[in-house]
């Protein structure tokens, strides 16, 4: 956890600097400038401004609102509500009032004298109250034209059989996943960028060689139409010259597009504008020894990899899942109070009357009984639930274990074809400097000079794409074990510069043959000097 936390750590904290250069290269590339792109900015500003990383982002914030919403389940909950009622008509009201009968009047006269009107209290005393039942119920609720209410309610939950310490362990494992669907998100998006950086420095190496090996078939042809018009050559070694020239265009066309088209995938994952010009300016060199030496990443480490801690989190879900549905059996015990004060004043206006008291209490059990079978088919569903969760936990450590073998094969047959490449790249330049010296000599044609550079030349392509592949491997098994490729063998190579490296040295011109080869009336024009 701790590893995964460093990683989200470098990615959060790349973020501000990706932002901080998007401004110069943003403006730059407004005003037409070439904008230089290293492959540490590159991944800077995929990071700060992928649309990914950010929908990743917000479902880290979705899942702390969750967890949030979760935890409030388990706090009281409190609810104030102030009301006022007009009543327009009303079944309690109207019916003519209550009119008692003769017999049931309670009237003593107080003139009587005294005998009889002692006798008259003895016979009526039982109906003096009939004469207030007119009032009795007139100041009750039912039916009053005006009434205020002002009420305050709360409810606490006691026991729901542990369906809500499940509901909050959910939220809690699924801000987690978040966070990790996040370092996953960003560790993805680092290798895509590398590996697009890569392959438009492969791209633009594989155009080059191809304008150097058109640019030596232009020369070489211009050298035979010299040859032909000084008797040396026939006609049949012009055609051939111009056929071999001619098949190389449509090379050349095709490695400049995959160069353009390279170059604006990069673009398009970096966030700059298409019609920005832009200049890599890490070099495909050959790595460090160090770099090529350096041990695979353990294959404990698979354990440690973001997407496993996922799916691990994903089965944690699925059991709190049973706990829910095992929890709808057992009785749900909650407690809940009622404070209102209520007013019936006579007139909207007036607010001085005497303000009633409404005070309840109340504790509620709720026990299910039946329910036709649904909880115990939500309790088979969540048991399976949980079963999946853990057989796709082990293929996904199944895919990781395979997805880190590939790439540790891939990276150790790059690297072995890298020092391949390399020996061969050492012996074709020694056959070139041979073949330029004979030719020197007059004992070779320009023809053999010609050839000695082309095989220069894919000897060098070939390595590039030995080196393209290593890197691209390289990231491929850091990215396989989770970690970050800050640690990758690219990162060991420094900003280009103007000196020639292994895949792009600065290879000097064959000094024409002496006149016994070539009429000095027919001088042979000087080849291109650079090859990739």
């Amino acid at each position: 956890m701790n590893r995964l936390g460093w990683t989200l750590a470098v990615a959060l904290s790349a973020a501000p600097a990706a932002l901080a250069a998007q401004a110069p290269a943003t403006a730059s590339a407004a005003r037409g400038d070439t904008v230089p792109l290293s492959l540490q900015a590159a991944v800077g500003r995929a990071l700060g401004q992928s649309e990914e990383v950010r929908l990743a982002r917000s479902q880290v914030q979705i899942a702390e609102s969750q967890v949030r919403e979760a935890r409030a389940g388990a706090l009281p909950q409190l609810n104030a509500n102030v009301g006022y009622t007009r009543t327009f008509a009303s079944s309690f009201s109207g019916g003519g009032g209550f009119t008692l009968p003769d017999s049931l009047r309670f009237a003593p006269d107080s003139t009587a004298p005294l005998a009889e009107r002692v006798a008259y209290l003895e016979r009526t005393a039982p109906l003096a109250g009939l004469g207030g039942l007119g009032q009795l119920f007139g100041n009750l609720p039912f039916g009053q034209a005006n009434a205020y209410q002002a009420t305050l309610s709360g409810s606490q939950l006691l026991y729901s059989g542990g369906r809500t310490g499940a509901a909050q362990a959910i939220a809690r494992e699924f801000r987690e996943v978040a966070r990790l669907g996040l370092v996953e998100q960003t560790a993805e998006i680092e290798l895509q960028v590398r590996s697009a950086y890569v392959n438009a420095l492969l791209a633009q190496e594989l155009a080059r060689g191809a304008q150097q090996a058109l640019e030596q078939a232009e020369a070489f042809l211009q050298q035979e139409r010299l040859r032909l018009s000084a008797g040396r050559a026939s006609e049949l070694e012009v055609l051939r010259a111009e056929v071999s020239r001619d098949n190389l265009r449509p090379q050349l066309v095709q490695a400049q597009n995959a160069a353009e088209l390279s170059l604006l995938e990069l673009k398009r994952l970096v966030d700059v504008p298409l019609d920005a010009p832009v200049v890599l300016t890490t070099p495909l060199d050959v790595p460090s020894a160090e770099a090529l030496a350096r041990p695979v990443v353990a294959a404990e480490a698979l354990a440690r990899r973001a997407s496993i801690a996922q799916a691990e989190r994903q089965v944690t879900i699925a059991e709190q899942g049973i706990r829910i549905a095992r929890g709808a059996f057992l009785p749900n015990v909650s407690l809940s109070m009622n404070y209102g004060r209520l007013l019936y004043p006579s007139s909207p206006v007036d607010l001085a009357g005497e303000w009633r008291t409404d005070w309840t209490a109340g504790l509620t059990v709720q026990v299910p009984l039946f329910d036709g079978g649904q909880r115990a088919a939500q309790l088979a569903q969540a048991r399976i639930q949980a079963e999946q969760a853990r057989i796709q936990l082990a293929q996904l450590r199944e895919g990781v274990q395979l997805q880190y073998a590939q790439a540790t094969a891939e990276r150790e047959r790059a690297r072995t074809a890298i020092a391949a490449r390399q020996t061969t790249v050492q012996a074709a330049q020694r056959v070139h400097d041979l073949t330029v010296l004979r030719y020197q000599q007059g004992l070779a044609t320009q023809l053999e000079v010609s050839q000695a550079r082309l095989e220069l030349l894919q000897a060098r392509t070939n390595l590039a794409q030995a080196v393209a592949d290593f890197l691209n491997a390289d990231a491929s098994v850091l990215r396989a074990t989770g970690g970050s490729s800050v640690l990758g063998a690219l990162d060991t190579l420094q900003p280009l510069d103007t000196t020639p490296s292994i895949l792009n040295p600065t290879v000097p011109a064959p000094t024409p043959a002496p006149s016994t080869t070539v009429p000095a009336t027919a001088p042979v024009p000087a080849t291109s000097t650079t090859t990739p």
